[in-house]
């Protein structure tokens, strides 16, 4: 069976390859995608802290870290893709890194307690697709407006195209929205 990767697109790290778990664990951001990210973060990632929930293999949140974050949470639940998460920071060296093996809807509270300072939220919850999924936006929409605002810089989101995200979330208000193909991106700063 051929290993599936992905490539770093920018910063230190940049053309090094990441492991990719099975297509059937997880789904990978498209590299147009994660660059659209990065093209609209800059140079403002540098020295901030990045939370990538919903990690799978961590391609976010190392494409983060090689542009300068100063600390990369990562929250994965499936075992399989949090071993190949792990290979991969470990592979680069990686020791500003963060990892738990868990629920985001169950964790993250108390990671953003560990976080020193503000930091960019990366969610890619699972598309809705997947058994017990039905309800995934919703949940994470209620998980987002519980993230004490002021940990806040900016919230992404990578969601499936044709799903209607409201313009709020507590006292986030989206800013952009871009679409990928089945993926689209949205961004939302506090009012």
């Amino acid at each position: 069976m051929n290993e599936l990767y992905t490539t770093i697109l920018g910063g230190k790290l940049k053309g090094k390859k990441l492991l990719l778990p099975s297509l059937k664990t997880t789904r990978s951001s498209k590299a147009i995608l994660k660059g659209s990210v990065f093209d609209r973060l800059q140079f403002d990632i540098v020295g901030s802290n990045f939370v990538e929930v919903f990690a799978g293999s961590g391609g976010v949140g190392i494409e983060a870290n090689s542009r300068g974050a100063s600390s990369v949470y990562f929250i994965e639940q499936d075992t399989k893709a949090y071993t190949t998460l792990k290979q991969n920071l470990n592979s680069y060296n990686i020791d500003n890194a963060y990892t738990y093996n868990s629920d985001s809807f169950e964790v993250l509270s108390d990671v953003v307690d560990e976080i020193d300072g503000k930091a960019y939220f990366y969610f890619d919850p699972p598309f809705s697709l997947r058994d017990g999924y039905d309800d995934v936006y919703d949940r994470v929409l209620q998980l987002i407006a519980s993230i004490d605002n002021s940990k806040i810089i900016e919230v992404i989101i990578e969601y499936q195209t044709g799903i209607k995200l409201p313009d709020t979330i507590g006292n986030l208000h989206i800013t952009k929205n871009k679409k990928f193909g089945k993926s689209s991106l949205a961004f939302y700063l506090l009012a």
